[in-house]
C-alpha cells in the first residue's frame, strides 16, 4: 500500500515537546521531531500553557510567515530547514486539520518541564496511526528508516533558573536523572522500530541574553556570560554521549549523532561575523538590558519591549531563541557539517542511511 503523496502526522506529547513524522512517498525516510521550544513550529498555542510560553503573536513570525505562527523566533527553526534538505514537505507552523495531515493532541497539564513518560507513551500512537494508514509492513520500514531528531535539556535548566532569582542548586544528581529519562525515551522508540537518532547538545545557556540579564540583576555589573549556568550544559553535554555509547551497545542497529550545538553557538556569540551576524549579545526582540527580559511582545508580565530595527544583524531573536538567519547557518552545519561539529555522521549521511 502506498503512501499518499505528502503524508505527515503530528503527536503533541507534552508541553514543548512535538513529535513530527513527515513522509513524502515510499522508501524515503522520514523526519520525526522531538522537540522543545529550539523545534516547536507553534504547537504551544493548542495546550493548555501560560502566555509566558507561547509566541503566537507579533513580532514573532515576522520575517518568513509573516504573521505569528507560534515559532519562538522570526521565522523558520531547524526542522523547517532540514525538512527543505531532505525533500520533504514544509512542516507547518500549527497543527493543522484535514489537507492530508493527521493530527493527534495530547492532554498535557501547562509548565515548562518535558514529561518525557508521556512523550513516549503518545509516540507509540504513532505506530498505531501509521499501521492504520499504510499497513504493517510500510509502517514497519517508515519506523526504522525514519530519523529521529531530539532538542530535550534546555528547559529543565533555563525555566526554573529564570523564574527564580535565585540559582537552583542543580548537581551531577539531577543531570543524571533527566539523562535516565531520555534514555527511557530512547529504548521507547528503539522498541517501536527507531533505530537513527540525532542528538543536539545543550548550547551554552548562561550566554543567553536572558540569563546575561539575570547575571545582571545578580550585580555583575559586565553582562558576562552566567558560568553556573553554562557548567549546566557542560554537565548535560559530557553525559550525553556516554548515555548513547552505551545504548549503541545495548541495542543492535542503534545508529546516533550528535550535533554540537554548545560549540556553533558559542562559536557564534564570539565570531558573530563568521555567521553573517553583527550582534550576538543583545537580543532583538525584548526589554533591556541586554533585551535579555522575556518581554518580547508585550504579552506576559512586561507589557512594554523593545523591537530591532534590522534582525538580520541579530544572532538572537528574542531573550532565549536564536534567529531565523541564524538557524539556517545550524542547520546547514547540522545536514552537512564536517566531524567537528556532528559526529560522527552528519544528518544527510544518516538520513540516506539504510537500515
Amino acid at each position: 500500500m502506498a503512501l499518499i503523496s505528502s503524508l505527515c502526522i503530528f503527536v503533541l506529547v507534552a508541553h514543548f515537546s512535538t513529535p513530527i513524522v513527515c513522509h513524502k512517498r515510499p522508501h524515503q525516510a522520514a523526519l520525526f521531531v522531538f522537540g522543545d521550544s529550539v523545534f516547536d513550529a507553534g504547537n504551544n498555542n493548542y495546550i493548555n500553557s501560560t502566555v509566558s510560553f507561547k509566541a503566537n503573536y507579533f513580532p514573532y513570525g515576522e520575517s518568513f510567515f509573516k504573521y505569528p505562527t507560534g515559532t519562538a523566533s522570526n521565522g523558520r527553526l531547524i526542522p523547517d530547514f532540514v525538512a527543505e534538505y531532505a525533500n520533504l514537505p514544509f512542516i507547518p507552523p500549527y497543527f493543522e486539520t484535514g489537507k492530508k495531515h493527521l493530527v493527534v493532541l495530547a492532554e498535557t497539564n501547562s509548565g515548562s518541564v518535558i514529561d518525557l513518560s508521556t512523550q513516549l507513551k503518545y509516540f507509540k500512537n504513532v505506530g498505531k496511526l501509521l499501521k492504520m494508514k499504510v499497513g504493517k509492513t510500510e509502517s514497519k520500514q517508515i519506523l526504522s528508516n525514519g530519523v529521529y531528531i531530539f532538542s530535550s535539556g534546555s528547559n529543565d535548566f533555563v525555566a526554573p533558573l529564570l523564574a527564580n532569582s535565585t540559582s537552583p542548586n542543580y548537581d551531577r544528581g539531577h543531570v543524571h536523572m533527566i539523562m535516565g529519562n531520555l534514555t527511557s525515551v530512547l529504548k521507547g522508540i528503539y522498541k517501536e522500530g527507531g533505530r537513527k537518532f540525532v542528538m543536539l547538545n545543550l548550547a551554552p545557556l548562561g550566554c543567553l541574553p536572558s540569563v546575561r540579564a539575570l547575571n545582571l540583576q545578580k550585580g555583575v555589573t559586565n553582562g558576562s556570560c552566567m558560568e553556573k549556568a553554562t557548567n549546566l550544559a557542560k554537565m548535560f553535554n559530557s553525559a550525553l554521549p556516554k548515555m548513547l555509547k552505551q545504548l549503541k551497545k545495548q541495542l543492535p542497529g542503534f545508529k546516533y549523532t550528535i550535533f554540537n550545538f554548545f560549540k556553533v553557538v558559542a562559536d557564534s556569540i564570539n565570531n558573530p561575523t563568521k555567521y553573517g551576524v553583527k550582534i550576538s549579545e543583545t537580543a532583538c526582540c525584548g526589554t533591556n538590558p541586554l533585551r535579555g527580559i522575556p518581554s518580547c511582545g508585550g504579552n506576559g508580565q512586561v507589557k512594554e519591549y523593545e523591537l530591532c530595527n534590522n534582525v538580520k544583524d541579530y544572532l538572537f531573536f528574542d531573550s532565549t531563541h536564536p534567529s531565523e538567519h541564524a538557524y539556517q547557518k545550524y542547520s546547514e552545519l547540522l545536514w552537512n557539517g564536517t566531524p567537528d561539529v556532528v559526529a560522527p555522521y552528519n544528518l544527510k549521511f544518516l538520513y540516506e542511511l539504510s537500515i
